[in-house]
């Protein structure tokens, strides 16, 4: 039985719901088994009971154990690829049906707050920042292009001298405002829809890592002390996955990425790090992104390694990173540093398959999935209730297995991501 406790991060020392759920015990039946109780298990739970389904979700460690409750808590609208690069990979209606639902997949964040009072400091906006000449001079044209081609309109310009009265911030010549955007606290948020998916009827078992599933009539899902007889799986492990499903392995990649958090600053500094207290990132390949906490903290994240193993010094890792942003976080002390494992994909969009009439799977958010794995469970719930056509409009964006599959995707994913950290650094 596995049941680790969370990952030494901020997050988890301000949690404010303490989940404590029995593993599963001999046999079983249900409606639905959904496996992983991040967001997009926890969000498919809920939205799966709201439509009257029996529902169980089997979590390997805790609920929010992996990316859910360890990410830098950015509730972005669009895809994580652009609008015009999808445009030209799937055409101009289905990019802006994608464009859609990932506004409906920042709103049904916010509602699933709103309604269900989940306490998670949720907060607007985010400002996205400019690292090379390059990316400063297409982002009037983005904006243009978003407000004509879709009609969306909280996005605007921020030039040099603008930017510099909003964050003190080094290195950068312009940015986008998005006051469309959210950003909230990612565990207490997970914690937040397990405890409406439970008030709504649904069964979550955590320390119940899935050793196998077989297909058939039904599926039946085995873990080390009991088993799920089901109409319907929901695969939805993202990084985690490793070697239960190999139909989808070839096509995500888990990696790692790293955080940390400051001790609590000065109202005054934190505001020259942030004015207005959006969200940041920047327009490197291998981004950064930083908030501040409720209590003035900077989170910082910042880094990626393509082993199992994390840094030994992830604070020193990440600080690095945080010091050629904002000098002046060289004396504040780092009070947390942590590091998780995320699922990214060729095309950076996220991987929704039907792997038999029974089986779902939702995964490879590719540092977008705050959002879009939350809509991610709606629409598994719509296509298992024999609604398919929005659940279609993901899953049919074509989608690309890693060179050599399995096999070779590490080593090829290792040389090109230092290919663009390269890139990052040289401009």
């Amino acid at each position: 039985m596995q049941n680790k406790a969370h990952v030494d991060s901020w997050y988890a020392a301000t949690a404010n719901l303490k989940l404590d759920l029995p593993p599963l015990e001999g046999a079983t039946s249900t409606d639905v088994c959904v496996i992983g109780a991040g967001y997009t298990g926890l969000s498919a739970a809920i939205h799966l009971r709201q439509a009257g389904y029996n529902v169980t979700v089997l979590e390997a460690n805790k609920v929010a154990w992996g990316a859910s409750g360890r990410n830098g808590g950015h509730v972005g609208t669009g895809q994580r690829a652009g609008q015009e690069e999808l445009e030209k990979l799937v055409g101009l209606d289905h990019a802006r049906a994608l464009w859609q639902l990932s506004l409906e997949a920042v709103d049904t964040v916010c509602k699933l707050i709103e309604e269900h009072s989940i306490d998670c400091e949720l907060k607007r906006g985010n400002l996205h920042v400019a690292s090379k000449a390059g990316d400063i001079a297409s982002m009037p044209a983005e904006v243009e292009h978003l407000q004509k081609v879709y009609n969306y309109q909280q996005l605007r310009y921020v030039d040099a001298t603008e930017l510099k009265s909003m964050t003190s911030g080094q290195g950068f010549g312009g940015g986008l405002l998005d006051t469309g955007s959210r950003h909230l606290h990612p565990l207490n948020y997970a914690l937040g829809l397990a405890r409406v998916a439970i008030e709504l009827g649904a069964t979550i078992h955590e320390g119940s890592r899935v050793l196998s599933y077989s297909e058939g009539s039904q599926v039946t899902v085995r873990t080390d002390r009991g088993e799920v007889q089901a109409k319907f799986l929901v695969l939805a492990c993202n990084g985690y996955l490793e070697k239960l499903e190999p139909r989808t392995a070839g096509r995500i990649m888990p990696i790692n990425n790293y955080m940390l958090a400051t001790e609590p600053l000065g109202e005054d500094l934190a505001r020259r790090l942030i004015r207005d207290d959006t969200s940041m990132s920047d327009s490197r390949f291998v981004i950064n992104y930083w908030k501040l906490s409720a209590d003035n903290r900077l989170l910082v994240g910042g880094g990626e390694s393509y082993s199992r193993r994390f840094p030994a010094d992830i604070k020193g890792c990440v600080r690095q990173y945080a010091l050629q942003i904002y000098p002046e976080l060289a004396d504040p002390r780092i009070d947390y540093g942590w590091g998780g494992t995320l699922a990214i994909t060729h095309r950076r969009m996220p991987d929704f398959g039907l792997l038999s009439p029974t089986t779902f799977s939702a995964h490879g958010y590719t540092g977008h999935g705050v959002p879009i794995a939350t809509l991610a469970g709606k629409l598994l719930a719509e296509v298992i209730g024999g609604t398919a056509e929005r659940f279609d409009v993901m899953a049919s964006v074509p989608a690309m297995e890693f060179p050599g599959g399995t096999l070779l995707r590490w080593p090829g994913l290792v040389a090109g991501m230092l290919f663009y950290s390269l890139r990052d650094r040289i401009g």
